[in-house]
């Protein structure tokens, strides 16, 4: 089992940054230019409670998929994503918004672990908890880009 904390400041309000978080284009941006891609999706841009989103990537021969579920939605204090199906034994991402004096802490709370297949579980041991961090840490850096300017705006009208 692999867990992941990671607090981002972002000089925003939190209900833009909590939107941003649930927008399956930052989503889609943040993947952009790395082996993954979005192949089934949200019927909107934000992501609602029930909602299920379905990431590929190929990695060692093989394609991975994984699709998760918004199981819990709390507008704008936190959000949940939990493995439904897909390579890991199990995956679950709580996203936590809370507002300070000069914008929001983002807090990303990641518990998993590594796909089921022998060379997955093998590779995952010294691959996975850096994996989804880099992807955390990029989708983080887009959000606040984002929230931070007017760029919010192009993907959120």
């Amino acid at each position: 089992m692999h867990s992941i904390h990671l607090t981002t400041f972002v000089k925003a309000p939190t209900a833009r940054v909590f939107d941003l978080c649930r927008n399956s284009s930052v989503l889609k941006k943040a993947l952009e230019g790395r082996k993954e891609s979005i192949s089934a999706g949200a019927a909107g841009i934000l992501l609602k409670a029930g909602d299920t989103i379905t990431i590929s990537a190929r990695h060692f021969g093989k394609t991975r998929m994984v699709t998760t579920r918004i199981i819990d939605l709390d507008i704008p204090e936190k959000f949940v994503e939990e493995q439904m199906k897909g390579d890991l034994k199990s995956f679950r991402h709580e996203h936590y918004f809370k507002e300070v004096e000069n914008g929001t802490l983002v807090i990303d709370l990641v518990e998993m672990e590594e796909p089921r297949d022998f060379v997955g579980g093998l590779l995952g041991r010294f691959f996975m908890k850096k994996y989804v961090e880099t992807i955390l840490n990029k989708r983080n850096a887009l959000v606040k880009l984002y929230a931070e300017t007017d760029k919010w705006r192009t993907v959120m009208e």
